[in-house]
């Protein structure tokens, strides 16, 4: 068998167990099901030991789906909203603060992390500037890994039922209801591949979301590609985006992974109470639902978070916005916390 039939069946089962996993979740009424039962699923199959991947270019293409949807949620009542946003993300950013320092204390003397390994561990999000940030220092990679990836996977499980338990009722307006024709489609889809390789480039996060976000916006916002996506396109997307969260458990060191869950578990629990108190704090200030608020601090993935949002309802736009913010912040922060603690 060649290496690319190899790929191809890890890719086939991979999808197959995160469709059974949506499908089981949304039987039994699990808030997300289409998001959170894959990754539940794909994230068993890979500590059993099964080989699971999905591939890049279907990892773009789902990336590529949800920022178009996202951007079609663009409207001006959208972006009369967006007068209030730099409330919130001054909210957001001293949330970031107080959530790095006390993950850091959590994990130095709870669980003997060391002051720097602590320190990367509790960045909440930007794993791929995070571990560049690690070469050269005294770090356990494998604990970082192994903690980050938790906290991603545990905030998909956890954020759709707070916000269900909140009883958060999303009512984000899409700019038309009926489905996008073909025509612009075809013209929509190759320009946002081509500002999200830009965006790549240019190093800005989550590049081929953020483009396509973009091109779907401005499209929107002039009323040059009314429509929404086939509930069936975003549904696959949904379905991807879950399993491609449960492929990071794969090959994971089973022998530090009960420390590495507990001490991810605790620091995301820690994350998630500061988010909270900081989404009723800028809800009030911006008079946006809390629901909207809770997705848009959460330290989870800008993709994963902005997907919630639009499976939810919950102000897409405002989440994956404040989601980029969050990692352009990161990536001042986190260099001078780094050497005060070297």
């Amino acid at each position: 068998m060649t290496a690319i039939e190899t790929s191809h069946r890890e890719t086939a089962r991979t999808l197959l167990v995160g469709a059974a996993g949506a499908v089981l979740f949304w039987l039994i009424g699990f808030p997300a099901a289409v998001l959170t039962g894959p990754a539940v699923s794909v994230s068993i199959a890979a500590l059993m030991g099964w080989r699971v991947s999905v591939p890049h270019p279907l990892r773009n293409a789902v990336f590529l789906v949800l920022g178009l949807q996202i951007g079609s949620t663009v409207t001006p009542e959208v972006i009369a909203t967006a007068l209030t946003w730099p409330l919130s993300l001054a909210v957001l950013t001293l949330s970031l603060i107080v959530t790095i320092l006390l993950a850091t204390t959590v994990l130095q003397r709870g669980f003997g992390y060391g002051r720097m390994t602590a320190l990367l561990c509790a960045t909440p999000g930007h794993l791929s500037y995070v571990l560049g940030l690690s070469l050269g220092l005294r770090v356990d990679v494998p604990k970082l890994v192994l903690v980050q990836t938790i906290r991603v996977l545990m905030l998909t499980v956890l954020v759709p039922v707070l916000i269900a338990i909140w009883g958060v009722q999303g009512s984000a307006p899409l700019a038309d209801r009926s489905v996008i024709s073909l025509v612009p489609l075809l013209v929509i889809v190759p320009l946002a591949r081509i500002l999200g390789v830009l965006f790549e480039r240019l190093g800005i996060p989550a590049p081929i979301l953020m483009g396509a976000m973009g091109i779907s916006a401005l499209g929107h916002g002039l009323d040059l590609t009314p429509g929404i996506l086939p509930p069936w396109l975003t549904l696959i997307a949904f379905v991807g985006m879950g399993s491609l969260i449960g492929t990071r458990l794969s090959g994971v060191d089973h022998s530090g992974l009960m420390q590495a869950l507990v001490a991810g578990v605790v620091t995301t629990l820690v994350a998630c109470t500061v988010a909270a108190g900081g989404a009723w704090l800028a809800a009030g200030l911006v008079g946006l639902p809390p629901g909207a608020l809770l997705l848009a601090f959460a330290p989870g993935g800008v993709e994963v978070m902005a997907a919630l949002a639009v499976e939810t309802g919950l102000e897409p736009a405002f989440v994956a916005a404040h989601h980029v913010f969050r990692l352009f912040a990161l990536s001042l922060f986190v260099p001078f916390l780094v050497k005060r603690a070297a």
